[in-house]
């Protein structure tokens, strides 16, 4: 039996930005997924989660199609897109483990498409290009799920690497590796609100931005995408796109902005700018993109309020799930038991905090 293990990740500043050929900074955490793969013969794979749940049984030569509803979607799609790309796979027994909190916005899913789509390849002995695995498992999300997500999570499930963020332009798939200073400490503060992408309304913010491309590019040229939209192109044509599509394109727009700014004050250096850009970035995603809750609002503002936090903000798709902060390295623990205190008292709910570190992509690990 071969163990893989591919990381969640958490995402910096850059949200809903991917599937608008946009620019994130994601990170990969050291929480993650595992698959212990043993190839079986034949053409079933029978997979099981935990040692819990019933095991998902999937018939690589019918897949069939379309989302069931079930986790084996993410298993069952991977698989079905991963032969369709010319792969010839093995039956195999699975056993997948994940510390990855579910619905937490730290992408489990997508450590889980890659975890299981690396060590099928690799126990069939194929060659592994991992942009092509991470388009593989985008794929496999958008057919057999039903979310139709950006590149971000899987790209960096795959090509995460230790001690840095990776800024991804979303167009050309051009990774920049970006050191975390050992000053700061990126916290996760989990909301324990469980969100769920394939809801609907991830499909509607998406589909309101494509509905503004289509109105933009009838009037500028050039246009495919809001990644080649400008706030002066916006402002111009307001009336055209109505109030709600203008206020998503707005946030995209502007958040594009604030990755290129955020990269060159890490850069500098310069985590005050770095976590003032995560504070807007988090206004406009409550107010322009509407994808907060009153508890990630208070989350985020029970983080501000700490001593040695430069910023914060939800990662993540939205509508619950985690703020990530940047703290400063010898203030982090403090600034972990307050927020813990300061969200209790404003909802009432508890919050798991998870200090994270930037961890290395899927890999084989045994």
């Amino acid at each position: 039996m071969s163990v893989f293990r591919a990381p969640g990740r958490v995402n910096l500043i850059g949200e809903h930005t991917d599937y608008n050929d946009g620019f994130v900074m994601p990170v990969a955490i050291d929480r993650g997924t595992t698959a212990a793969i043993a190839p079986t013969g034949g053409r079933t794979i029978v997979a099981r989660s935990g040692g819990k749940s019933p095991a998902i049984t999937i018939d690589l030569d019918r897949p069939g199609s379309g989302p069931s509803g079930n986790w084996g979607d993410y298993l069952r799609g991977t698989a079905a897109i991963l032969e369709r790309r010319g792969h010839r796979l093995s039956g195999a027994r699975i056993e997948i483990e994940s510390d990855v909190p579910p619905g937490a916005g730290l992408s489990s899913s997508a450590a889980l498409e890659v975890a299981v789509g690396f060590g099928l390849l690799d126990v069939a002995g194929a060659a592994i290009d991992l942009t092509a695995l991470a388009l593989a498992c985008q794929q496999a999300e958008h057919e057999f799920v039903g979310t139709r997500c950006g590149i971000m999570d899987q790209f960096i499930a795959c090509h995460g690497r230790a001690g840095h963020a990776l800024m991804l332009d979303t167009r050309s798939l051009e990774p920049s590796y970006l050191p975390l200073p050992d000053s700061v400490r990126v916290l996760i503060c989990n909301s324990m609100i469980r969100h769920a992408h394939a809801s609907g309304e991830y499909n509607l913010r998406r589909a309101d931005c494509e509905a503004g491309v289509r109105a933009l590019a009838g009037v500028i040229p050039g246009v495919r995408a809001l990644r080649d939209v400008t706030l002066a192109d916006l402002e111009a044509n307001r009336e055209r796109l109505g109030d709600r599509v203008y206020r998503r394109c707005r946030h995209v727009v502007s958040e594009n902005d604030r990755v290129v700014r955020a990269a060159d004050a890490l850069t500098r250096g310069d985590p005050a700018a770095f976590g003032a850009l995560m504070v807007d970035s988090h206004r406009s995603m409550r107010d322009d993109y509407e994808i907060s809750t009153p508890e990630i609002d208070a989350l985020v503002d029970a983080a501000l309020r700490c001593d040695g936090v430069y910023g914060a903000r939800l990662t993540g798709g939205g509508f619950g799930g985690c703020v990530v902060a940047l703290v400063e390295v010898t203030a982090a623990g403090e600034a972990a038991a307050r927020i813990r205190e300061r969200y209790a008292a404003a909802t009432g709910r508890s919050s798991d905090i998870y200090p994270c570190t930037a961890s290395d992509g899927v890999r084989r690990i045994a």
